[in-house]
């Protein structure tokens, strides 16, 4: 069946095609993925549990692959079905699911932290068959566009007919968040628009941030103006990239991006004055699929209280 796809979601591609110039994924890579990807915190805060059929939201659409989170109350699954065209990949969270293929006879568990892989016109039915709700992660290359149904006859699937889906089933949480946007007061303050920002991130201390940039090459990205530099001073090693420029530096289908900007996986983790700029400014880059963008608790000056180096005010010009 095929699925259609939510313009706003298309919008974080910047209207590219996945067809067009993208370099697909293997479902080695897939794997990857989505396992650092399950392994963040960005996707929790979004979760939701429905009893009339599993919840799902597609949370980056990029060129090359997507990524979903869904969700499974006990008893639900997908039906035998493909991905089409798509490779993918999936890894479980929390629960256990099962995955059922008629060739292989026994049904394979999938516990927490147990990921499975596969190619395009790969059939299966994935089920949740324990006592207690599951969570999994789920990515595509290219991004899932369209999915066929299979009856199970004896031990062949026969394709059923071919069903339309809206885009109300496709992203159950765009139409929950819609509604919370149209019952909630308004204006909203900057207080509560900074609480909607930090609960998408998963922030780190000075000295987390520190370890990030030395041990797996995270990009600390220094977001202060160059005059507030000059008077409280820099970190050596970061990024200098002011807060009006941000998104364009690291999007990473801008004319105007960064050389380091090559995908949306970057680590990027930002640093303002004391940690509220760039609380903002992280939520902004994960709304053009930067996921794993983040801030600095306390920004410089909790870098400066954890004796991290510095170039100290009197040496920046």
């Amino acid at each position: 069946m095929q699925l259609e796809i939510d313009e706003h979601l298309v919008d974080s591609a910047n209207g590219t095609s996945a067809q067009s110039g993208a370099i697909l994924k293997t479902p080695e890579e897939l794997i990857n993925i989505v396992s650092l990807f399950a392994s963040s915190s960005v996707w929790i805060d979004r979760v939701r549990l429905r009893a009339e059929g599993r919840w799902y939201e597609r949370l980056y659409y990029g060129p090359d692959y997507d990524i979903w989170v869904i969700s499974w109350l006990p008893g639900q699954s997908t039906g035998f079905h493909d991905h089409g065209e798509s490779s993918g990949a999936f890894v479980v969270v929390t629960g256990a699911l099962e995955e059922h293929r008629p060739a292989e006879g026994a049904a394979l568990a999938v516990p927490p932290g147990k990921s499975r892989a596969f190619g395009p016109d790969y059939a299966h039915d994935v089920r949740n068959v324990s006592l207690a709700p599951a969570i999994s992660i789920h990515a595509y290359s290219p991004p899932l566009s369209e999915m066929n149904e299979y009856e199970l006859d004896g031990s062949r699937l026969l394709p059923r007919e071919p069903v339309s889906w809206n885009a109300e089933t496709l992203n159950q949480e765009r139409i929950v968040q819609s509604r919370e946007l149209r019952d909630r007061p308004y204006p909203l303050n900057i207080e509560q628009v900074l609480s909607a920002a930090r609960a998408r991130l998963h922030r780190l201390s000075a000295t987390e941030a520190y370890e990030a940039a030395a041990k797996r090459n995270a990009v600390l990205v220094d977001i202060r103006p160059d005059a507030q530099r000059a008077i409280e001073g820099s970190i050596p090693g970061a990024s200098i990239v002011e807060r009006n420029v941000l998104e364009w530096r690291f999007d990473p289908t801008s004319s105007a991006r960064l050389p380091i900007a090559k995908d949306h996986d970057l680590e990027v983790i930002l640093i303002c004055s004391e940690g509220y700029t760039s609380s903002l400014a992280a939520a902004a880059l994960q709304d053009i699929g930067l996921w794993r963008a983040t801030d600095v608790v306390g920004g410089f000056h909790a870098w400066r209280a954890a004796s991290l180096p510095i170039v100290p005010a009197s040496k920046t010009s």
